[in-house]
């Protein structure tokens, strides 16, 4: 048997083996690098979703919680608004029973039972009502029927204890009867005449005839020539117009009187002063109407009347109280007191 040879690999060969194993290595290690690469990617992503996954719920758990801030902040208002609403109610009830105690006190009250308590409650709203004419409408006439009629209704009730208001009632009653029908009335009378004698007035000039020139006394059956002022009217269609212009004005100034306007009443009769000297020639007449009318147009329209209410005043005292009260001083008839006091 024969013994081939061992053939040594060439130097060549070796390399290239070792380039392989070097190849194959480099394979190995790269193969390995990507599999923990994709391992750390996969746990990052897994990280980064975990992550994402907590942050989504931390919100969701902020939000819920911000829900129930609101829903308790709610609450909280309308726990506050309940808590007003019951102390009003509170109040509203505290107040019902101070009514409902000043009630029984009233009630338990003897001048406060039945047909007196009525009558009383007559006789303060006919006071309360003649107030109100005199403060509001100068209506005197009304004042005094409202007076008449409490006298009527306070003389109706038997209690020794009205006497002292019976007798200042009387007292107040002298003072409005002494005022007459008021100066309401006497400035529309002096108006109502004045108008009146309007119509008395001479629409001509007085002619003296003997110093007439000759010629004008023998054309006097046929013409008649006369002097007038520059601003009087003469044409008739002219003359009838300035008089309707007069009696408008006039209406008007009766219609400032009736509301108390005193601005509007006297610019009304300056107009109607200035419509007497379109209307009429100068005359004696025509002067002393005219200074009838600046009277009227420098009289007051709200004198100062006396001073009145004291029995309202005393009967409110004495409801109030139960107790007689004193008798005021008699009411004095001064036009320099005060208008009206109202209680």
């Amino acid at each position: 048997m024969t013994e081939e040879p061992i053939h040594s690999p060439s130097p060549r060969g070796r390399s290239l083996l070792v380039v392989s194993l070097g190849v194959l290595l480099l394979g190995l290690l790269a193969w390995r690098g990507g599999m923990m690469w994709r391992a750390g990617a996969t746990r990052a992503q897994a990280h980064v979703a975990e992550t994402e996954q907590r942050i989504a719920a931390l919100e969701q758990r902020i939000e819920a919680l911000r829900r129930d801030q609101r829903a308790q902040t709610q609450r909280i208002v309308d726990a506050a608004a309940t808590n007003r609403v019951l102390r009003d109610e509170v109040l509203g009830l505290s107040q019902r029973g101070a009514l409902l105690e000043d009630s029984v006190s009233k009630l338990a009250d003897p001048t406060r039972h039945g047909a007196q308590a009525l009558r009383m409650d007559e006789v303060e709203l006919l006071l309360s009502q003649a107030q109100q004419r005199l403060d509001i409408a100068d209506d005197l006439d009304g004042a005094r029927r409202a007076y008449t009629l409490a006298d009527g209704v306070l003389q109706g009730i038997d209690d020794p204890r009205l006497l002292n208001l019976r007798q200042t009632l009387a007292q107040e009653r002298q003072v409005l009867d002494a005022l007459g029908a008021g100066p309401h009335a006497a400035l529309a009378l002096r108006l109502d005449r004045f108008a009146g004698q309007l119509r008395a007035l001479p629409t001509r000039p007085p002619v003296d005839t003997a110093a007439q020139p000759v010629w004008q006394r023998l054309l006097s059956p046929l013409v008649e020539v006369r002097r007038t002022g520059g601003n009087t009217i003469v044409a008739p269609d002219q003359r009838s117009t300035g008089e309707a212009a007069l009696q408008i004005e006039l209406g008007l100034a009766r219609a400032a009187l009736e509301r108390d306007d005193s601005a509007a009443f006297r610019a009304s009769l300056a107009r109607v002063d200035a419509w007497l000297l379109r209307l009429w020639p100068e005359s004696p007449a025509l002067r002393q109407r005219r200074n009838e009318l600046k009277l009227l147009r420098e009289a007051e329209l709200r004198p100062a009347l006396p001073e009145l209410g004291s029995t309202l005043k005393q009967l409110r005292q004495w409801r109030g109280s139960g107790a007689a009260i004193d008798v005021p001083p008699p009411v004095a008839s001064n036009a320099a007191t005060p208008r009206i006091r109202t209680e």
